[in-house]
């Protein structure tokens, strides 16, 4: 009898040997979400980048929609873009962070000027958006440049 305890024993071992996951399986799987997690980070990466320039290009498009709502009521380009307040817009549109591409701290800003008959609006873009190259841009008239 005690010699069927003993295989009984054996047999009831062996099973519970063969329910779980050896080690180096559980790496493997480890090391495998990890490789995906990096793709997606990678792709999410390039996605908010893009964003960032879809931003920008709004951004100049407002604010030259709001400069030729200006000249029909008034005439005349304006000075500064802060004429634009309230009236053509509700705020002014701040350039997004972080930089990428470029785009550095001092050139990821919208600068305005104007002339009695233009006005121009510099600001960066990190990649190609648009149809536009990167780097530093020109909207002139509505036209980016």
């Amino acid at each position: 009898m005690p010699v069927l305890t003993h295989k009984r024993l054996g047999v009831n071992t062996l099973r519970n040997k063969q329910k779980g996951f050896t080690l180096i399986e559980l790496l493997v799987v480890i090391a495998i979400i990890g490789l995906l997690a990096s793709v997606v980070l990678l792709a999410l990466n390039s996605a908010r980048a893009r964003s960032r320039d879809a931003k920008r290009l709004a951004d100049v498009r407002q604010m030259s929609s709001a400069i030729e709502l200006y000249v029909n009521d008034n005439g005349a380009y304006p000075a500064t873009l802060g004429s634009l307040i309230a009236t053509y817009m509700p705020s002014l549109p701040t350039a997004p962070t972080p930089v990428d591409g470029g785009c550095f701290g001092s050139n990821n800003t919208y600068v305005y000027s104007s002339t009695a008959t233009s006005y121009t609006i510099t600001f960066c873009l990190g990649a190609s958006a648009g149809g536009n190259a990167p780097g530093t841009r020109q909207l002139i008239n509505g036209n980016i440049q």
